[in-house]
């Protein structure tokens, strides 16, 4: 391809709105360009990147016995309440009528399609274990789209759903497609990433993992043991939170004038915030007004809260439902109030300290010497704190970590989540009806586009990994015009392809400096930089992209020497198959 034909035109200074490397990198270098909110069209240059991660997506899905197929991405309302999806997912899944009336969504995820194609086609245990994989749009109405390709509505994803004779048989095929995940991002080029135990979230399920690239701009928050490699999202890890067990002291009343937060109160009353007690309201769909009540040094992780409490939107409580249910916020506890008007979730921490400071439901005053048990019975009890950094290890005891990364891709043991309200079945060896298991594993396309870009890229733009990169070899034609710079650049354009290279030949009559600028931003392994300087002496210039010396070669070796580089280069990913 010549750049003088190529569509996509490079912009010379960052997006305002873009933060991420990835976001900045990809509008500059013209890889994509929004049509609305978290919808992009992708240019050609982004379109061969996004094909190559996808044919390695596909080998790797084939090579643990995958088979292709091509679900639709609407599909009628019918099918989703068979699993009882339709009314439990909420404003993310767009709904719509057709011209005849007939309810129907856009696809998000597929997981009832397949089980409705396997139900039909699946009927025999000698067919299982089976797993059919597509690579397809999908749309979800994201609140908050951001970060380019990180957090988008429309996006292509490969989905697998792979169904089982037994839990056993699909405990063992996810460690298949664990190992197949692995070489996949290896082969895109990453290095830094990791898996984490997750949370099923929509999907279901009782065992999940996510795979996350790491970075300090990652929107997940990770919890990681050194120690003993505990790994989890911060939506379910746990740690067993330091005990204070003290003498129980009486619970009085005590004036805090003007002091509302937990920082404020316990400062005040010269004690650690550790030995406070925070209420948290929230209004939940199905449950109305929601107490949390956990240690004030501590934060509410609304995703174990919304685990806890079951399907429905999840919001912070306004001051006028706090009120209604007899509480004074920022003086709130549940002690001397109605249990009726609200669900009371009381987090562990609470049960294991004693003499805690709790709000007295009345303006500028609190509670001392609060103990749970003897001042305040009933709630639930359940875990929904967020651990820290330095908290101990649930499986060691060790200090944890936090880190930052990004999703990358998921894997979910499913059970009979699907499979057993959609009455998919098998014949086994005896002739009885059985419900098969199921497994699903996803990766976003785009979301590892991008994050390709946010581990291999440098103030200049990306710097691809041949696997992936858009070319393989981009020729730099400096003052076109100029001796016999014009007929050594095509003759190297040429013979590269008659070589099966991929090339990208800049043959515009630009200045150097805009050449290596629009170089930098489309991030091409290798550069052969032809001048008439060069030139002069039967020599061009060969550059690897990322690196700042070069190395000066002949021009009748300078075709044989490239090939040779690209296949070296290329050889080290095909041996990540292995």
């Amino acid at each position: 391809m010549k750049v003088s034909q190529l569509v996509g035109r490079t912009l010379r200074e960052d997006p305002k709105d873009a933060k991420l490397a990835s976001h900045k990198i990809l509008l500059r270098g013209a890889y994509m360009r929004q049509v609305a909110a978290g919808i992009y069209s992708l240019l050609p240059v982004a379109f061969r990147i996004k094909s190559k991660i996808e044919r390695i997506i596909r080998e790797e899905m084939d090579r643990v016995g995958g088979q292709e197929v091509l679900l639709p991405v609407v599909m009628p309302r019918e099918l989703w309440e068979e699993a009882g999806r339709y009314e439990s997912v909420g404003l993310e899944m767009l709904r719509f009528r057709d011209r005849t009336g007939n309810d129907m969504l856009l696809g998000m995820t597929h997981e009832e399609p397949v089980v409705a194609l396997a139900r039909s086609e699946i009927t025999s245990y000698r067919q299982l274990p089976a797993m059919m994989y597509q690579i397809q749009t999908k749309f979800r109405d994201e609140a908050r789209s951001r970060g380019g390709l990180i957090r988008v509505r429309e996006f292509t994803m490969k989905d697998a759903y792979s169904f089982h004779v037994s839990q056993e048989d699909l405990e063992e095929y996810y460690k298949e497609v664990h190992a197949a995940y692995v070489r996949i991002f290896k082969r895109a080029g990453l290095t830094k990433f990791i898996d984490v135990e997750s949370d099923s979230g929509m999907i279901g399920g009782a065992v999940s993992h996510e795979f996350m690239e790491l970075t300090p701009d990652g929107e997940d928050t990770l919890i990681i043991c050194e120690a003993c490699g505990y790994r989890a999202n911060k939506e379910i890890a746990t740690t067993p939170f330091t005990q204070r067990q003290d003498p129980l002291e009486p619970m009085v009343k005590v004036p805090t004038p003007g002091k509302k937060t937990i920082e404020e109160v316990a400062g005040f009353l010269g004690m650690s915030e550790e030995q406070t007690a925070k209420a948290v309201f929230y209004v939940h769909e199905q449950k109305k007004l929601v107490f949390v009540l956990i240690r004030g040094d501590l934060e509410v992780n609304e995703t174990k809260l919304q685990k806890i409490l079951g399907p429905g939107e999840l919001r912070p409580a306004h001051d006028e439902e706090i009120t209604a249910a007899g509480a004074v916020p920022g003086y709130a506890s549940p002690v001397g109030l109605d249990a009726k008007k609200f669900t009371l979730i009381v987090d562990p921490t609470i049960t294991f300290t004693t003499n805690l400071v709790t709000g007295a439901n009345e303006e500028d005053t609190h509670y001392t010497g609060f103990n749970y048990g003897r001042d305040l019975t009933g709630g639930q009890i359940a875990d929904v704190a967020v651990p820290r950094e330095g908290d101990p290890c649930p499986s060691c005891g060790a200090g944890l970590t936090i880190s930052r990364g990004i999703e990358i891709g998921n894997i979910f043991q499913l059970g009979a989540k699907y499979s057993e309200p959609m009455n998919c079945r098998y014949l086994d060896e005896n002739g009885k009806s059985q419900t098969p298991v199921m497994g699903c594993y996803g990766i976003g396309v785009g979301r590892l586009l991008a994050s390709v870009i946010e581990e291999c890229h440098d103030d200049y733009g990306p710097v691809w990994p041949i696997s992936v990169a858009p070319y393989q070899v981009q020729i730099n034609s400096l003052d076109m015009k100029k001796g016999d710079v014009a007929e050594v650049s095509e003759h190297l354009y040429e013979a590269l392809l008659a070589e099966g290279i991929e090339v990208l030949w800049d043959d515009r009559n630009e200045k150097a400096g805009v050449q290596f600028n629009d170089a930098d931003l489309r991030g091409i392994p290798f550069r052969l930089v032809v001048s008439p300087r060069n030139l002069q002496s039967g020599e061009i210039e060969f550059k690897i992209r990322g690196t700042k010396d070069g190395e000066r070669w002949k021009i009748s070796e300078a075709v044989e020497k490239c090939v040779k580089k690209v296949r070296e280069a290329l050889a080290v990913y095909d041996n990540m198959q292995a």
